[in-house]
């Protein structure tokens, strides 16, 4: 088969359940499907009234209804061949009730008055059986109703508008310069996501939402047959709450440095033809000696660290025991908030917790209980301050308003408290990355997220990275390999040593967050710049096998 007509074939046709918010009722689509004009808005309206008074009737204390629309968008290339495209769709309703003081849920991907009412109904049937075995009612925060109001992501161009064949050629033109450059092997890909969701509740708001978030990556391989070693390096492109305008550079977006890096829009030809250099040097690189060293972390890598050590251990759910999947619980218990004077870092570490950041992964107009996002303090001047937490929650903490840090996956699933964007917050004073080196004797520059280990309560924990670059008296001497470094969370946040300013503020992010049993996968973006940490424990990792 010719490759025009792979790519038309594929694109009709080629679907997959195997995506970030996707369904068991996902479907995969011709492309040009994910153009269709959306539902009317006062459609959608008419159908979450129904929703909302098929509850009351059926003795709901509250409803809240979901109408969704996900789509979902993959393109997969390695060196001169496409490996797969995948277009889907899902559609349908989800119901949440409170009966009887108790939750209840159901949802239906027959999106009709009647099947409505009907799930509505299913839905406070499970309230009703689930308050036999509750010991205590649901409270809620109060929450005002918005009435009508929408909000869109500020993107310029709509991913699913651009042809797939455009995405293809743009893939193709990055392994074709991945292997002129010296790469053995490439491989690519572009995701899309686009989350239609129309949200109402019993409380009087009907809010309307279009979200898009995208993910380019590639990884390069380089083998040196005659030592028979070979290195890689993965993209550090960030997932990000954009269009494809993310993938359309402009010289503005690049910041020159020992490593490329890109703010605002990504320049994926430009990391490619880095990536194949930089594997050739991580092949000849050495190994790095274990020690103490002063780190210096890219926001490319420190993302994960903040991921892991902030994001999850402040999840209140975890704090409370109340969940435990895929991330353990958290060292972060309710009487270190309360003493009012824990140290989970020091003066430095000032660390948020944001759904508004424009161009985050995270970023929306209401989270999916209806509450307005916001921006809120986890950490303050390295104290523990607040938690993430959401309104049947609050109450615990002795709030009455949600942090509004609620989400779901689908439709189809129920929503939960997810992690919202959390970031550290840049530096007050002007301090470039190199002037940041130049203070380091000792220290090992790393760039890019590797391999991670932490325990379940988020405490100790062990990184790798990307690149490594070695730092004497100042100056970066050469590349490393085999690096890891190991810490506790509370030491690692106390020896944060400097912080660069503004100018270097970067996001990074997970596209696929996993949480929760059943899982759902959830994206968020963590925002930094670069650090320097002293005095931590880096390991060889090949001598530790």
């Amino acid at each position: 088969m010719k490759r025009k007509d792979f790519l038309y074939y594929s694109a009709l046709g080629m679907g997959s359940l195997l995506l970030p918010n996707s369904s068991l009722f996902a479907r995969p689509i011709d492309p040009l499907e994910a153009l269709n004009e959306r539902i009317d808005v006062a459609t959608k309206k008419e159908l979450a009234d129904v929703a909302l008074n098929a509850a009351k009737a059926k003795g709901a204390t509250y409803a809240d209804v979901r109408i969704g629309r996900y789509l979902n968008q993959y393109v997969f290339t390695r060196e001169k061949r496409v490996q797969g495209i995948s277009n889907t769709e899902s559609y349908g309703v989800g119901i949440r009730v409170i009966a009887d003081g108790c939750w209840g849920f159901a949802a239906s991907h027959r999106v009709t008055k009647d099947d409505i009412a009907q799930t509505a109904a299913l839905a406070v049937a499970v309230a009703k059986a689930n308050a036999k075995l509750q010991t205590e009612p649901v409270k809620l925060a109060p929450q005002e109703g918005y009435g009508e109001v929408s909000w869109k992501a500020p993107i310029a161009v709509n991913t699913f508008e651009v042809p797939i064949k455009d995405k293809v050629d743009l893939l193709m033109q990055v392994n074709d310069t991945a292997m002129q450059n010296g790469a053995n092997f490439v491989n690519s890909m572009i995701a899309a996501v686009n989350e239609q969701k129309y949200f109402a509740s019993t409380e009087g708001s009907y809010i309307d939402q279009d979200i898009h978030r995208i993910y380019p990556n590639f990884n390069v391989t380089r083998v040196d047959r005659q030592s028979g070693k070979f290195q890689t390096r993965n993209a550090l492109s960030s997932p990000m709450g954009m269009g494809y305008e993310y993938l359309q550079p402009r010289p503005e977006d690049k910041v020159a440095g020992l490593v490329t890096r890109y703010k605002g829009r990504y320049d994926m030809l430009g990391d490619v033809r880095e990536a194949a250099q930089n594997v050739a040097e991580k092949i000849k690189a050495k190994s790095v000696e274990p020690g103490k060293y002063d780190v210096v972390l890219d926001p490319s890598h420190l993302w994960l660290t903040i991921h892991e050590s902030v994001g999850h251990p402040t999840e209140l759910d975890r704090v409370l025991g109340y969940e435990a999947n895929y991330a353990g619980t958290s060292f972060l218990t309710l009487d270190k908030w309360k003493s009012g004077n824990f140290n989970f870092g020091n003066e430095k570490v000032n660390i948020v917790a944001d759904k508004t950041q424009v161009g985050s992964l995270g970023a929306v107009g209401y989270d999916d209980e209806g509450v307005k996002c916001k921006q809120w303090d986890l950490i303050k001047n390295g104290i523990l301050v607040n938690y993430q937490a959401i309104r049947d929650q609050v109450h615990i903490l002795g709030g009455t308003e949600s942090n509004g840090c609620c989400y779901s996956q689908g439709w189809d699933d129920v929503q939960f408290q997810r992690m919202p964007n959390v970031s550290l917050m840049p530096g007050k004073e002007k301090l470039s990355v190199d002037d940041m080196i130049k203070d380091v004797e000792r220290g090992i520059y790393i760039v890019g997220n590797g391999s991670f280990s932490i325990d379940q309560q988020r405490y100790n924990f062990q990184f790798g990275g990307q690149l490594f670059y070695e730092i004497k008296d100042g100056k970066v001497v050469g590349m490393l390999n085999d690096v890891a470094y190991q810490s506790n969370t509370q030491e690692f946040w106390n020896s944060c040593a400097a912080i660069c300013d503004e100018s270097d503020y970067r996001l990074g992010g997970s596209f696929n967050d996993g949480k929760g049993q059943p899982s759902q996968s959830s994206a968020v973006s963590h925002g930094s710049a670069t650090t320097r940490f002293t005095g931590v424990n880096v390991i060889n990792t090949a001598r530790n096998i």
